[in-house]
Protein backbone atom coordinates (compact mmCIF):
# COMPACT_ATOMS: atom_id res chain seq x y z
CA UNK A 1 0.00 0.00 0.00
CA UNK A 2 3.10 2.44 0.88
CA UNK A 3 4.35 1.40 -2.25
CA UNK A 4 1.60 2.20 -4.54
CA UNK A 5 1.00 4.93 -2.64
CA UNK A 6 4.98 6.59 -2.99
CA UNK A 7 4.72 5.67 -6.92
CA UNK A 8 1.71 7.93 -6.94
CA UNK A 9 3.09 10.51 -5.71
CA UNK A 10 5.90 10.24 -7.71
CA UNK A 11 4.05 10.19 -10.98
CA UNK A 12 2.31 13.72 -9.45
CA UNK A 13 5.62 14.69 -9.05
CA UNK A 14 6.78 14.04 -12.62
CA UNK A 15 3.77 15.27 -14.31
CA UNK A 16 4.61 18.65 -12.49
CA UNK A 17 7.74 18.91 -13.54
CA UNK A 18 6.75 17.78 -16.96
CA UNK A 19 4.05 20.36 -17.54
CA UNK A 20 3.96 22.45 -14.19
CA UNK A 21 7.08 24.22 -14.07
CA UNK A 22 6.99 25.64 -17.98
CA UNK A 23 3.56 27.28 -16.78
CA UNK A 24 4.42 28.46 -13.19
CA UNK A 25 8.22 29.58 -13.31
CA UNK A 26 7.12 32.20 -16.38
CA UNK A 27 3.98 33.15 -14.56
CA UNK A 28 5.38 34.16 -11.23
CA UNK A 29 8.23 35.99 -12.73
CA UNK A 30 5.43 37.76 -15.05
CA UNK A 31 3.27 38.72 -11.76
CA UNK A 32 6.86 39.34 -10.05
CA UNK A 33 7.64 41.87 -12.37
CA UNK A 34 3.99 43.76 -12.86
CA UNK A 35 3.61 43.56 -9.24
CA UNK A 36 6.78 45.94 -9.44
CA UNK A 37 5.63 48.18 -12.22
CA UNK A 38 2.37 48.70 -9.92
CA UNK A 39 4.17 49.90 -7.30
CA UNK A 40 6.39 52.00 -9.45
CA UNK A 41 3.67 53.64 -11.36
CA UNK A 42 1.28 53.48 -7.94
CA UNK A 43 4.06 55.94 -7.00
CA UNK A 44 3.77 58.14 -9.92
CA UNK A 45 0.44 58.71 -8.77
CA UNK A 46 1.33 61.26 -6.08
CA UNK A 47 0.56 64.63 -6.80
CA UNK A 48 -1.94 64.10 -9.86
CA UNK A 49 -4.82 65.81 -10.11
CA UNK A 50 -7.82 63.28 -10.37
CA UNK A 51 -11.54 64.49 -10.98
CA UNK A 52 -14.07 62.07 -9.62
CA UNK A 53 -17.78 62.70 -10.66
CA UNK A 54 -21.05 61.20 -8.52
CA UNK A 55 -18.01 60.90 -5.19
CA UNK A 56 -20.90 61.49 -2.78
CA UNK A 57 -21.49 57.80 -2.84
CA UNK A 58 -21.58 54.32 -3.59
CA UNK A 59 -18.64 53.81 -6.00
CA UNK A 60 -17.47 57.16 -6.25
CA UNK A 61 -17.09 57.28 -2.75
CA UNK A 62 -14.85 54.43 -2.85
CA UNK A 63 -12.74 56.17 -5.87
CA UNK A 64 -12.04 59.15 -3.95
CA UNK A 65 -10.95 56.92 -0.92
CA UNK A 66 -8.06 55.17 -2.95
CA UNK A 67 -7.21 58.03 -4.97
CA UNK A 68 -6.24 59.54 -1.74
CA UNK A 69 -4.69 57.00 -0.17
CA UNK A 70 -2.44 57.10 -3.62
CA UNK A 71 -1.71 61.00 -2.46
CA UNK A 72 -3.98 62.64 -5.31
CA UNK A 73 -4.73 66.24 -5.39
CA UNK A 74 -8.62 65.29 -5.38
CA UNK A 75 -11.76 67.29 -6.84
CA UNK A 76 -14.69 65.57 -5.74
CA UNK A 77 -17.86 66.49 -8.08
CA UNK A 78 -21.51 65.84 -6.89
CA UNK A 79 -25.00 67.48 -6.90
CA UNK A 80 -25.06 66.66 -2.69
CA UNK A 81 -23.31 69.33 -0.87
CA UNK A 82 -23.38 68.25 2.20
CA UNK A 83 -22.36 64.43 1.32
CA UNK A 84 -19.50 65.64 -0.52
CA UNK A 85 -18.35 67.82 3.07
CA UNK A 86 -18.78 63.81 4.62
CA UNK A 87 -16.43 62.39 2.35
CA UNK A 88 -14.06 65.31 2.18
CA UNK A 89 -13.99 65.39 6.09
CA UNK A 90 -14.03 60.96 6.23
CA UNK A 91 -10.57 61.25 3.74
CA UNK A 92 -9.01 63.93 6.01
CA UNK A 93 -9.83 61.50 8.80
CA UNK A 94 -9.03 58.30 7.92
CA UNK A 95 -6.10 58.75 5.51
CA UNK A 96 -4.33 61.43 8.00
CA UNK A 97 -0.58 60.21 7.06
CA UNK A 98 -1.20 61.24 3.68
CA UNK A 99 0.86 63.89 2.12
CA UNK A 100 -1.37 65.54 -0.60
CA UNK A 101 -3.90 68.64 -0.61
CA UNK A 102 -7.11 68.76 1.11
CA UNK A 103 -9.63 67.56 -1.56
CA UNK A 104 -11.81 70.23 -3.12
CA UNK A 105 -15.31 69.89 -3.35
CA UNK A 106 -17.58 71.37 -6.19
CA UNK A 107 -21.34 70.74 -5.82
CA UNK A 108 -22.55 70.93 -10.01
CA UNK A 109 -25.42 69.67 -11.50
CA UNK A 110 -23.50 67.89 -14.76
CA UNK A 111 -26.29 68.17 -16.37
CA UNK A 112 -26.08 71.79 -16.72
CA UNK A 113 -23.81 70.99 -19.80
CA UNK A 114 -23.31 74.50 -20.78
CA UNK A 115 -21.78 75.60 -17.67
CA UNK A 116 -19.14 72.99 -17.71
CA UNK A 117 -16.24 74.62 -19.33
CA UNK A 118 -16.66 77.25 -17.37
CA UNK A 119 -16.99 74.86 -13.96
CA UNK A 120 -13.27 73.58 -15.81
CA UNK A 121 -11.96 76.86 -16.15
CA UNK A 122 -12.07 76.65 -12.36
CA UNK A 123 -11.02 73.83 -11.42
CA UNK A 124 -7.51 74.32 -13.86
CA UNK A 125 -7.28 77.89 -11.53
CA UNK A 126 -7.03 75.44 -8.33
CA UNK A 127 -4.07 73.19 -9.04
CA UNK A 128 -3.22 73.60 -12.73
CA UNK A 129 -3.87 71.08 -14.62
CA UNK A 130 -6.20 68.27 -14.48
CA UNK A 131 -4.12 64.66 -14.66
CA UNK A 132 -7.28 62.55 -14.75
CA UNK A 133 -11.08 62.56 -15.16
CA UNK A 134 -13.31 59.95 -13.67
CA UNK A 135 -16.20 59.83 -15.11
CA UNK A 136 -18.65 57.88 -12.52
CA UNK A 137 -21.58 59.88 -12.23
CA UNK A 138 -25.29 58.23 -13.53
CA UNK A 139 -28.65 57.06 -13.06
CA UNK A 140 -30.70 54.11 -13.53
CA UNK A 141 -33.67 52.86 -14.90
CA UNK A 142 -36.66 49.96 -14.88
CA UNK A 143 -39.52 49.80 -17.06
CA UNK A 144 -40.76 48.67 -20.27
CA UNK A 145 -39.86 50.46 -23.29
CA UNK A 146 -43.99 50.78 -24.32
CA UNK A 147 -44.87 52.36 -21.10
CA UNK A 148 -41.94 54.37 -20.69
CA UNK A 149 -42.05 58.26 -21.18
CA UNK A 150 -39.61 60.06 -23.75
CA UNK A 151 -38.75 62.38 -20.80
CA UNK A 152 -37.37 59.60 -18.92
CA UNK A 153 -35.03 58.53 -22.41
CA UNK A 154 -34.16 62.08 -22.26
CA UNK A 155 -33.15 62.05 -18.97
CA UNK A 156 -31.30 59.22 -18.89
CA UNK A 157 -29.30 59.60 -21.34
CA UNK A 158 -28.50 63.03 -20.55
CA UNK A 159 -27.13 61.82 -17.54
CA UNK A 160 -25.16 58.85 -18.51
CA UNK A 161 -23.61 59.86 -21.76
CA UNK A 162 -24.29 63.51 -22.76
CA UNK A 163 -22.94 65.05 -19.35
CA UNK A 164 -20.29 63.11 -19.29
CA UNK A 165 -18.61 63.67 -22.96
CA UNK A 166 -19.61 67.25 -22.55
CA UNK A 167 -17.36 67.00 -19.28
CA UNK A 168 -14.55 65.15 -21.14
CA UNK A 169 -14.93 67.82 -23.96
CA UNK A 170 -14.53 70.64 -21.53
CA UNK A 171 -11.12 68.69 -20.04
CA UNK A 172 -9.24 67.26 -22.64
CA UNK A 173 -8.06 70.46 -24.33
CA UNK A 174 -5.92 71.30 -21.04
CA UNK A 175 -4.74 67.14 -21.46
CA UNK A 176 -3.50 68.03 -25.07
CA UNK A 177 -1.80 71.05 -24.30
CA UNK A 178 -0.19 69.31 -21.31
CA UNK A 179 0.15 66.12 -23.58
CA UNK A 180 -0.90 63.70 -21.13
CA UNK A 181 -4.00 62.72 -19.18
CA UNK A 182 -6.34 59.67 -18.62
CA UNK A 183 -9.86 59.71 -19.37
CA UNK A 184 -11.65 56.88 -17.65
CA UNK A 185 -15.55 56.19 -17.98
CA UNK A 186 -17.90 54.06 -15.79
CA UNK A 187 -20.44 52.32 -18.24
CA UNK A 188 -21.41 49.04 -17.20
CA UNK A 189 -22.03 45.15 -18.47
CA UNK A 190 -24.73 47.06 -19.92
CA UNK A 191 -22.94 49.06 -22.41
CA UNK A 192 -21.76 45.54 -23.94
CA UNK A 193 -25.19 43.74 -23.73
CA UNK A 194 -28.64 44.35 -22.79
CA UNK A 195 -31.40 43.07 -20.92
CA UNK A 196 -35.28 43.35 -20.66
CA UNK A 197 -36.23 46.44 -18.86
CA UNK A 198 -33.02 48.69 -19.00
CA UNK A 199 -33.92 50.09 -22.34
CA UNK A 200 -32.92 53.55 -21.43
CA UNK A 201 -29.97 52.58 -19.33
CA UNK A 202 -28.38 50.06 -21.77
CA UNK A 203 -28.67 52.43 -24.83
CA UNK A 204 -26.50 54.99 -22.57
CA UNK A 205 -24.20 53.19 -21.79
CA UNK A 206 -23.47 51.83 -25.70
CA UNK A 207 -23.48 55.11 -26.60
CA UNK A 208 -20.68 56.05 -23.86
CA UNK A 209 -18.79 52.91 -25.08
CA UNK A 210 -18.92 53.78 -28.57
CA UNK A 211 -17.64 57.44 -27.57
CA UNK A 212 -14.78 56.72 -25.66
CA UNK A 213 -13.50 53.98 -28.62
CA UNK A 214 -13.50 56.35 -30.93
CA UNK A 215 -11.78 59.00 -28.58
CA UNK A 216 -9.60 56.80 -27.40
CA UNK A 217 -8.19 56.40 -31.02
CA UNK A 218 -8.19 60.22 -31.64
CA UNK A 219 -6.50 60.82 -28.78
CA UNK A 220 -3.86 58.43 -29.14
CA UNK A 221 -0.85 60.53 -30.78
CA UNK A 222 -2.15 63.09 -27.66
CA UNK A 223 -0.38 60.94 -25.48
CA UNK A 224 -3.90 60.63 -23.55
CA UNK A 225 -5.21 57.45 -22.79
CA UNK A 226 -9.07 56.23 -22.07
CA UNK A 227 -10.04 53.43 -20.35
CA UNK A 228 -13.68 51.86 -20.18
CA UNK A 229 -14.82 50.44 -17.21
CA UNK A 230 -17.84 47.83 -17.43
CA UNK A 231 -18.75 46.58 -13.98
CA UNK A 232 -21.47 44.10 -13.59
CA UNK A 233 -23.73 44.65 -11.06
CA UNK A 234 -22.09 46.62 -7.78
CA UNK A 235 -23.98 47.09 -4.18
CA UNK A 236 -24.82 50.84 -4.48
CA UNK A 237 -28.34 52.85 -3.70
CA UNK A 238 -28.11 52.85 -7.96
CA UNK A 239 -31.00 50.54 -8.23
CA UNK A 240 -32.79 52.50 -5.07
CA UNK A 241 -32.30 55.88 -6.96
CA UNK A 242 -33.04 54.59 -10.93
CA UNK A 243 -36.03 55.89 -12.70
CA UNK A 244 -38.94 54.19 -13.94
CA UNK A 245 -41.15 54.67 -16.94
CA UNK A 246 -43.12 57.26 -15.33
CA UNK A 247 -40.23 59.35 -13.84
CA UNK A 248 -40.82 58.34 -10.68
CA UNK A 249 -38.18 56.20 -8.41
CA UNK A 250 -37.82 52.96 -8.44
CA UNK A 251 -36.72 53.23 -4.51
CA UNK A 252 -36.18 48.93 -4.49
CA UNK A 253 -33.10 47.55 -3.54
CA UNK A 254 -32.50 44.58 -6.48
CA UNK A 255 -31.80 41.34 -5.03
CA UNK A 256 -28.76 41.42 -7.86
CA UNK A 257 -27.75 44.80 -6.45
CA UNK A 258 -27.51 43.56 -3.36
CA UNK A 259 -25.05 40.18 -4.09
CA UNK A 260 -23.21 42.82 -6.38
CA UNK A 261 -19.50 43.54 -6.45
CA UNK A 262 -18.60 45.70 -3.13
CA UNK A 263 -17.62 49.62 -4.15
CA UNK A 264 -14.61 49.18 -2.57
CA UNK A 265 -13.48 45.96 -4.84
CA UNK A 266 -14.84 47.79 -8.14
CA UNK A 267 -12.73 50.57 -7.40
CA UNK A 268 -9.10 49.06 -6.63
CA UNK A 269 -9.72 46.97 -9.94
CA UNK A 270 -10.17 50.95 -11.74
CA UNK A 271 -6.79 51.72 -10.19
CA UNK A 272 -5.36 48.41 -11.21
CA UNK A 273 -6.57 49.47 -14.78
CA UNK A 274 -5.37 52.92 -14.77
CA UNK A 275 -1.79 51.87 -13.57
CA UNK A 276 -1.82 49.64 -16.02
CA UNK A 277 -3.41 51.93 -18.55
CA UNK A 278 -5.84 49.13 -19.76
CA UNK A 279 -8.33 50.26 -22.52
CA UNK A 280 -11.10 48.23 -21.64
CA UNK A 281 -11.93 46.56 -18.55
CA UNK A 282 -14.59 43.92 -17.37
CA UNK A 283 -15.85 43.35 -14.10
CA UNK A 284 -18.11 41.02 -13.62
CA UNK A 285 -18.47 36.75 -12.39
CA UNK A 286 -18.33 34.38 -15.77
CA UNK A 287 -22.28 34.40 -17.04
CA UNK A 288 -21.94 37.49 -17.99
CA UNK A 289 -18.79 37.68 -19.74
CA UNK A 290 -20.09 34.97 -21.51
CA UNK A 291 -23.02 36.33 -22.50
CA UNK A 292 -21.03 39.43 -24.33
CA UNK A 293 -19.47 36.79 -26.12
CA UNK A 294 -22.63 34.75 -26.96
CA UNK A 295 -24.12 37.75 -28.20
CA UNK A 296 -21.36 37.91 -30.79
CA UNK A 297 -20.09 34.58 -31.69
CA UNK A 298 -24.26 33.40 -31.61
CA UNK A 299 -26.55 36.35 -31.69
CA UNK A 300 -29.57 34.08 -32.52
CA UNK A 301 -29.05 32.07 -28.87
CA UNK A 302 -28.90 35.35 -26.94
CA UNK A 303 -31.94 36.57 -28.51
CA UNK A 304 -33.84 33.68 -27.74
CA UNK A 305 -32.79 33.74 -23.74
CA UNK A 306 -33.55 37.52 -23.55
CA UNK A 307 -37.09 36.83 -25.12
CA UNK A 308 -37.21 34.32 -22.38
CA UNK A 309 -36.40 36.35 -19.78
CA UNK A 310 -38.21 39.00 -20.39
CA UNK A 311 -41.52 37.21 -20.14
CA UNK A 312 -39.74 35.49 -17.03
CA UNK A 313 -39.76 38.82 -15.29
CA UNK A 314 -43.52 40.37 -16.26
CA UNK A 315 -44.98 37.28 -14.92
CA UNK A 316 -43.09 37.33 -11.90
Amino acid sequence: MKEETLKGWHLIWWLFTLFGFPITIPWLIYHFFDIMQRKRRKSMLSGKVVIITGASSGLGEALAHIFYDCGCKLILISRRKEELQRVKNDLMNIHVTIPTHPPVIVPLDLTNINSLQTEVSKMIDIHGKIDILINNAGISYRGEVVNTNMDVDIKVMLTNYFAQIALTKAVLPYMIQQKSGHIICVSSIQGKISIPYRSAYAASKYALQAWCDCCRAEMYDQNIKVTTVSPGYIRTSLSQNALTGNGKIYGVMDKNTQEGYSPEYVADRILKAVLKEEKDVFIAPFIPKCAVYLRTLCPSLYFWIMQKRAKKAKES
